[in-house]
């Protein structure tokens, strides 16, 4: 990081972006606290992968995620947030002012709010990630109203993976669970719950071994992990339920981070371990993850940051 004489300072710094970087951006903004968005390469977050998102208020036709991201990256330009476009690779919270650093340039701040979001966990298949979109999801909440009618499959074992059977079940004509072991690591109550429904079959001790389809999905070929048999299973929609990884890397050993790898902030708020450090969204989030719950969080940290500037007594 270059020396701090020649950092650019801010009130309040912005290490992320997405629903939640944008909405802190766009209140702390509109308080003339004039946010500086470290918003990354990957601005956007998860959305930028996301066609149609129908669950968002004030879009009752529908939206796509790369339309709602500009949305909200305009409306934080107008009120004066200065978006950078650059990743931040490194910070130090180990003393005031607060310091980050991009390839590019360094920063001082007041204050700091981290919204670097979550991603979901993948398979690691060449053909999953080619039919993100088109038949492979990792959001049931957000994409299940899509296959309706239709024979779908989920991946996993756990918790997450019930809950997305589950939901699932409200619009599939079949949901089948797909899961590498022969028995569930999800908590007793819901394995009862999934393995009573009767639209939800199971198919144990296999992976995917290759997502199928020529412009959409229309099948998987599974292997069995103990016999190495392969067949195929007709679905038109392939949900990856396998968890989700915070993107926290840069504030490990500075910010209390939980078993999982979010970020621990205060019930109620938004304030993390370290004073004048705050989080929102999916990077302290492992229940929701949402564009509106991530949105309504960037809020808060916005204005739980503009609190704390002011009892501090910064100008």
């Amino acid at each position: 990081m270059t020396s701090q004489n020649s950092a650019e300072h801010a009130r309040v710094l912005i290490v992320g972006s997405g629903p939640a970087g944008y909405t802190a951006a766009i209140y702390a903004a509109r308080a003339g606290l004039e946010p500086i968005v470290l918003a990354g390469f990957a601005f956007g977050g998860q959305l930028m992968i996301t066609t149609d998102v129908e669950n968002y208020p004030g879009y009752p036709e529908g939206v796509t995620g790369p339309a709602m991201m500009e949305d909200l990256q305009k409306q934080a330009e107008r009120f004066g947030s200065r978006l950078i476009f650059e990743d931040a690779t490194s910070v130090d919270f180990s003393s005031r002012p607060f310091k980050a650093a991009t390839d590019e340039a360094s920063f001082t701040a007041d204050s700091v709010i981290v919204a670097t979001g979550a991603s979901a966990r993948w398979l690691g298949l060449e053909s999953e990630q080619r039919f993100v979109n088109l038949g492979v999801s990792a959001c049931a909440t957000c994409d299940g109203a899509l296959y309706r009618d239709k024979d779908i499959a989920v991946v996993g074992g756990g918790d997450t993976a019930m809950e997305e059977a589950l939901f699932l079940t409200r619009f599939a004509r079949s949901v089948t669970v797909i899961h590498r072991r022969s028995e569930l690591r999800a908590s007793k109550i819901m394995q009862s719950r999934a393995l009573a429904h009767d639209k939800i079959d199971f198919i144990w001790d296999s992976e995917v071994d290759e997502v199928l389809g020529e412009k959409f999905v229309s099948g998987v070929r599974l292997k069995n992990v103990k016999t190495g048999d392969l067949h195929e299973l007709a679905v038109e929609g392939l949900f990856v339920a396998i968890g989700h990884q915070p993107t926290t890397e840069l504030f490990k050993g500075q910010l209390e981070l939980d078993e999982a790898g979010y970020l621990q902030i205060e019930a109620g708020a938004t304030r993390t371990s370290i004073e004048g450090v705050f989080a929102c969204g999916d990077v302290a989030d492992p229940d929701y993850r949402q564009a509106i719950t991530a949105a309504g969080t960037g809020c808060m940290a916005s204005i739980d940051a503009e609190r704390w500037l002011g009892e501090q007594g910064f100008e």
